[in-house]
């Protein structure tokens, strides 16, 4: 049985912000509306610490409105619920805030859900996820493509069932660059020709932006690949006005008017042109479209909702006054942000902090420099990974392939095999989930490369599930022919990628097949170092906490993934109040630990150990850690051991990393309590 059953039914009754277009005489969620909402919710993660997106879904307002506008009207006529004639399904999971916003107006969440947007306690989260939020969300997104490809498995179900939904999946032209939604773009054809297939519309929002830019001027082109749809059995008709409501309505109901009464034997795609940030002259020219929220003080807002409300809607009749009901949650975000502010200006013993990322362009300058022959391969995210910086000062040594994280370790592999020193970059959780056969590959042909691969865990805390890495090391410390790093800092992952730059160089020129090394780091802010000499070395795990000269109990010692170093920190202050001490490890290398000096320490603190990681058991850092042991030591027998882990669930968004670590139990709070059982 379908489970639609869940969701919210909508009805056309008493919309919010409703707009009407005089020619079809039907009211529709104003865009405009949307579009504020959108800001008003980005700004609320904001102020809390997430990141979050504006510029994809203010392209997608007007089609989110049309789209489920016509949806109801074709339902309401046949007297059922929406979900009863239609799947609709939302690829462009960075757009699902614009969804929220419509639902809001539909009246299904109300404006205190919209507050808690990507907060822990919030089923509103970064990306759709249909474990958090059912009701809302049918197929979960955020890796760009994954719903595509699900969704025609709908299709082909309601084929199969006779029962004949139309199937709406919404899509960004960045994620039509994905393998996966390549192969399922010229499989639905093929199917829907076969009579496999229920109706399908797709539809596609073209801005020709990615997050680092306009993608025809930093990739290839993806007009004529979207054109191409026609050539390959699709019902192909292409909008140039995408942000025009009247434009896109039509085109949505006559696509939905074919499909209902089998008008073409094709499944239909329309082809928008939108613009990215669409509703402020800022945020539309700039090269990222405003991809994140632009805005970083809700001072800011006020010119940013007026301006929103004076972009003319063609064809409706649409007010210019930003609604009451928007300034009051505006009102309220300066309130809170003006508190904030007044809090920080007292807190004045605040360490200074950076991001692990700023350490790897300066390790990838500095070798370029010495004439190392490195080039970067970049799959849309280098201002995310720390690549950024290298491109810019060397514009001329790097690709950005698009979002395509798979072609883009397959396109290092083959500079590898040329002689090149092939850097790679991206998110840990598509490097591992779309990248991991490619790097296979890469190690089978001899043909090593080195990635680095950021937001790891639990870091990238906003975005949700779906963009969390939790099983990076079960999937990586496998590899032959393989060097697995956790970075805890810059000053670390400068030493140790520059390393790996020159033992790859010195392995080529002694006529060995170099290691592939693979870096995992962070995405939040943290301290430059955590050791006094900083002496990093490839292989080498570090101390960065020793206090059990200071007391005569036996300490205990702390294994932690690099990145949750800071939450071992606090849990020694913890230890230091009862008198106790500790021993803090950071492994550094995960696949071949440094059981030298695991050893020493083990020996010191009576085999009192707690290992820490935000991934999951089964291949992480605590069964890496006891494997090593029993093999290369024997003393297993000795050990008292408490692991902490990610239990058998899948993330969630929050504001912080550290509002997971606390709902998952590896905080400091959970270390003391395991660790003051131990001591």
């Amino acid at each position: 049985m379908s489970q639609h059953k869940n969701l919210f039914p909508l009805s056309s009754d008493n919309i919010k912000h409703s707009v009407n277009l005089s020619k079809t005489k039907l009211n529709f969620v104003e865009p405009k509306a949307i579009r504020a909402l959108v800001a008003l919710m980005d700004m609320n993660a904001t102020l809390g610490g997430a990141a979050s997106h504006f510029g994809g879904p203010s392209a997608f307002a007007e089609i989110f409105s049309s789209v489920f506008q016509s949806m109801i009207s074709n339902s309401e006529k046949d007297n059922k619920k929406y979900f009863e004639k239609f799947h609709f399904i939302n690829d462009a999971g960075h757009c699902e805030n614009a969804l929220y916003a419509l639902r809001h107006c539909y009246g299904q969440l109300s404006l205190q859900d919209l507050k808690g947007f990507r907060s822990k306690q919030s089923k509103l989260t970064g990306h759709g996820e249909n474990h958090i939020f059912p009701e809302g969300v049918y197929l979960s997104n955020g890796p760009l493509g994954s719903s595509l490809a699900i969704a025609q498995g709908l299709a082909v179900a309601e084929k199969l069932n006779k029962t004949n939904k139309i199937s709406i999946v919404s899509i960004s032209d960045g994620a039509c660059m994905e393998g996966e939604a390549k192969e399922a773009l010229s499989s639905i054809p093929g199917l829907y020709k076969k009579q496999k297939m229920s109706p399908f519309i797709l539809l596609i929002s073209d801005n020709n932006t990615k997050l680092s830019g306009r993608i025809d001027e930093g990739s290839f082109c993806m007009k004529q690949n979207l054109e191409n749809l026609k050539n390959i059995g699709w019902e192909y008709k292409k909008i140039q006005n995408g942000n025009n409501l009247l434009e896109v309505s039509c085109a949505i109901d006559e696509a939905i008017a074919a499909a209902s009464n089998n008008i073409i034997n094709k499944p239909i795609a329309l082809h928008f042109c939108t613009v990215k940030g669409f509703g402020t002259k800022d945020t539309v020219s700039s090269s990222s479209g405003a991809h994140g929220f632009p805005l970083k003080k809700p001072t800011q807002l006020s010119d940013f909702l007026s301006e929103i409300y004076s972009q003319k809607n063609n064809g409706s009749a649409s007010t210019n006054i930003v609604p009451k009901i928007f300034t009051d949650w505006m009102s309220e975000l300066i309130k809170d942000y003006d508190k904030e502010q007044s809090s920080l200006k007292k807190n004045t013993n605040i360490d200074k902090k950076e991001k692990i990322q700023a350490g790897v362009s300066k390790a990838l300058i500095r070798a370029k420099t010495e004439g190392l022959k490195i080039f970067s391969v970049s799959s849309d995210l280098q201002g995310s990974t720390g690549l950024k910086t290298f491109h810019d000062n060397f514009p001329n040594d790097f690709i950005d392939i698009g979002v395509a994280e798979s072609n883009m370790i397959s396109l290092a592999a083959g500079l590898s095999k040329e002689g090149f020193i092939p850097i790679t970059d991206t998110f840990a959780q598509f490097a591992i989930s779309k990248g991991w056969l490619p790097l296979a590959m890469a190690n089978l042909s001899q043909a090593p490369v080195i990635g680095i691969f950021s937001h790891i865990g639990f870091q990238d805390a906003a975005d949700g599930a779906s963009h969390q890495s939790l099983q990076y090391l079960a999937l990586t410390c496998s590899l032959p022919n393989t060097e697995v790093y956790c970075l805890s800092c810059s000053s670390e992952s400068e030493e140790l990628v520059y390393q790996s730059i020159v033992q790859f160089n010195k392995d080529r020129k002694d006529g060995k097949i170099p290691k592939t090394y693979l870096f995992f780091l962070g995405r939040e802010n943290f301290l430059p170092s955590y050791t006094k000499n900083n002496d990093y070395k490839l292989g080498q795990a570090q101390i960065v906490f020793d206090n059990s000269e200071k007391y005569q109990t036996s300490a205990l010692m702390i294994i932690s993934l690099g990145h949750l170093l800071p939450e071992a920190l606090e849990a020694a202050k913890k230890f230091e109040k009862d008198n106790q001490s500790c021993i803090i490890i950071n492994p550094s290398r995960l696949d071949k630990l440094d059981i030298k000096l695991i050893t020493k320490i083990l020996k010191k603190c009576d085999y009192k150990v707690i290992t820490v990681e935000d991934h999951k058991k089964n291949g992480g850092l605590g069964s890496l850690f006891s494997q090593s042991v029993l093999e290369d030591t024997g003393c297993g027998v000795n050990i008292k051991l408490k692991s902490l882990y990610v239990k058998a669930n899948f993330g969630r968004s929050a504001y912080s990393a550290k509002d997971l670590h606390q709902i998952n139990n590896i905080d400091s709070l959970s270390i003391y309590k395991e660790g003051s059982d131990l001591l």
